[in-house]
């Protein structure tokens, strides 16, 4: 039966644009859109976006392509509204939960939503017997969250899963500014505990899919998959960052490199020449760090049962992927020292404190640490972000709302060196106003891939980014670098079969509810991002080139077998940033500014 009224619980990027597109969207049976009320609680920082809703206005605000219309157009029609009481859930048929997850150290951190699971909890107490509200989570849940969180709190409010509710989880994959296109034409996951919800979550999406095909598992596995899609994501770009500090230190082209890589690999993109298209190539580009709501947390949810119970952490690539992604920002201000020399005392602008091109969310973003890192090496600084707004509760936290402005102008003034963190639309033609003598501008450092080498021929003016060496890599360094690859996609896909059998011990009391591996690789590889996780099993020899190895590489090898070990690598040889689970790394502070991270 289609549902007369469905509820959509937080109004952020994943519920903001689903419930838009539910209300707006004829189903694919031809029956018309259902009611949707959007749930909002009354806070300080976020109780306006129900009268913007019930106004017609998207709370996204313009970083979101098409939703202001969908909003607009939903709300005009009846059938979208917004508000604070959670007691709307009561009669609905079905409710969306989409509320942001993060972490707190290596665990969870469940509070936002747990409390917005015991607001429908509450609401649904006192539903007649006969119907069973189907509750769907879209967050992104570490995995075991659904059997030992989850379907435990319903229970204490007397809603037994599978008798009184059916609860759900089927994650959403959206990034920014293309979450109406994703959540309408992509593959999405649909899974639930009890054996009859999955088909019920999948029917109730496959309404609104125009594209794309529902994909049916149960919860464990979907919340694998989710993290584990994001965790390899991370230990991609933490790889690449290796690669290309290795770059930096021996004058070598990274973009280059990467591209025969990928080629090798046969997975290749343009997103090394063109910082508008999101790279998906087996390497990825580094940038000055890796910011969001998913990839900085997610390596750490999919382990947190597992060093929760003590399993063996020492050997993780998806553990140390984050802190060689947490040391891109320090890396960068010493790429920053080499070039343009010391920055105690010099005006720098740093433009983008977004995490992600053409949003407005900053959200672990590494622009402003890398702000921050500057500050506080004693450099004055301006930050400069067309899209984020001046009272950002993150600019607080970071102390950096001093230093903000939105008035790119004013952000360069008298400026003598300028850093690019974030590949905002606004900036990709900034370079002939960077270059202008009258400028003052001494040096530019590229922290995201915008601009090339090319843009600032023919002047005085010092261009470096991550990645811009300027000889072509030999084929010996592109082979290497390609079987260093290979050894951390294998590593981790043998990672993930370690952590999925210590889920299922632990955590699948049925059959049914167990982790197939297999599946959940197959499952993974239709993200619209790429996750293609090769197959688990030996890792071939990992020979250095000149002395260097991905510390990475070197993990996967010491994971495996002994038989398949090759000799470790000197200790100054281990790339700097790479200090998790590896004892004889021994890198300098000037390899390694610290603190990584300000008031770490």
């Amino acid at each position: 039966m289609p549902p007369n009224k469905i509820v959509v619980v937080g109004p952020g990027i994943v519920g903001m644009p689903m419930a838009a597109l539910l209300a707006t969207s004829r189903s694919t049976d031809g029956s018309s859109p259902p009611r949707v009320v959007v749930v909002q609680r009354n806070s300080a920082t976020s109780g306006w976006k129900v009268d913007a809703i019930n106004s017609g206005r998207s709370p996204l605000g313009d970083v979101e392509p098409h939703l202001a219309r969908a909003v607009a157009d939903g709300v005009a029609s009846g059938r979208l509204s917004a508000t604070h009481d959670a007691g709307t859930s009561s009669d609905a048929d079905a409710i969306l939960v989409c509320v942001p997850t993060d972490k707190a150290g290596l665990a969870p951190d469940l509070a936002p939503l747990q409390d917005a699971l015991r607001g429908v909890a509450c609401a649904l107490r006192g539903r007649p017997v006969a119907t069973r509200p189907l509750v769907i989570i879209e967050s992104t849940l570490a995995p075991s969250t659904m059997q030992s969180v989850v379907a435990p709190l319903f229970a204490e409010h007397g809603l037994r899963d599978g008798q009184e509710v059916l609860l759900g989880n089927s994650p959403s994959r959206v990034r920014p500014r293309a979450a109406l296109t994703l959540l309408a034409g992509s593959d999405r996951i649909a899974a639930g505990l009890h054996p009859e919800t999955p088909g019920t979550v999948a029917a109730l999406y496959r309404r609104i899919l125009s594209g794309g095909r529902v994909l049916v598992t149960n919860s464990l596995t979907a919340e694998l998959v989710t993290t584990m899609e994001n965790a390899y994501r991370d230990v991609r770009i933490a790889f690449s960052a290796e690669v290309a500090r290795y770059c930096d230190r021996v004058d070598v082209d990274f973009f280059t490199l990467r591209d025969q890589v990928n080629d090798i690999l046969g997975s290749s993109d343009g997103a090394s020449w063109d910082a508008s298209i999101v790279p998906t190539g087996a390497m990825l580009v580094p940038t000055v760090g890796v910011g969001g709501p998913c990839l900085p947390k997610d390596g750490v949810l999919l382990w947190w049962r597992a060093l929760e119970a003590g399993f063996p952490s020492r050997n993780s690539l998806i553990l140390a992927a984050r802190a060689v992604n947490d040391a891109s920002p320090a890396a960068t201000v010493r790429l920053a020292r080499i070039e343009l020399g010391p920055l105690n005392g010099r005006k720098v602008a740093v433009l983008g404190a977004a995490y992600h091109a053409d949003s407005d969310d900053t959200r672990y973003s590494p622009g402003l640490v890398l702000a921050a890192l500057l500050r506080d090496s004693g450099a004055d600084v301006r930050l400069h972000d067309p899209h984020v707004a001046p009272h950002d509760a993150n600019l607080a936290r970071f102390g950096l709302d001093a230093h903000f402005t939105a008035d790119l102008e004013l952000a360069l003034d008298a400026r003598s060196a300028v850093f690019v963190t974030t590949a905002h639309g606004a900036y990709r033609e900034l370079g002939p106003r960077l270059r202008q003598a009258a400028s003052g501008i001494e040096g530019v450092i590229d922290a995201c891939n915008l601009f090339h080498a090319l843009d600032f021929s023919r002047t005085d003016l010092v261009y470096a980014g991550i990645g811009r060496g300027r000889r072509a890599p030999d084929s010996r360094l592109v082979h290497s670098v390609a079987a260093m690859h290979r050894a951390v996609a294998r590593g981790v896909s043998n990672e993930v079969v370690q952590l999925a059998g210590f889920l299922n011990d632990r955590y699948a009391p049925h059959i049914c509810d167990r982790i197939n591996v297999d599946d959940a690789r197959r499952l993974a590889a239709t993200s619209a991002l790429g996750c293609d996780l090769c197959e688990p099993g030996d890792i071939d020899v990992v020979e250095p080139v000149d002395g260097f190895i991905s510390g990475l590489a070197q993990l996967a090898v010491d994971a495996a077998a002994s038989g398949q070990r090759t000799p470790r690598v000197l200790p100054e040889s281990v790339p700097p940033g790479l200090w998790f689970g590896n004892e004889d790394a021994r890198v300098s502070e000037t390899d390694t500014p610290w603190p990584l991270t300000p008031n770490q």
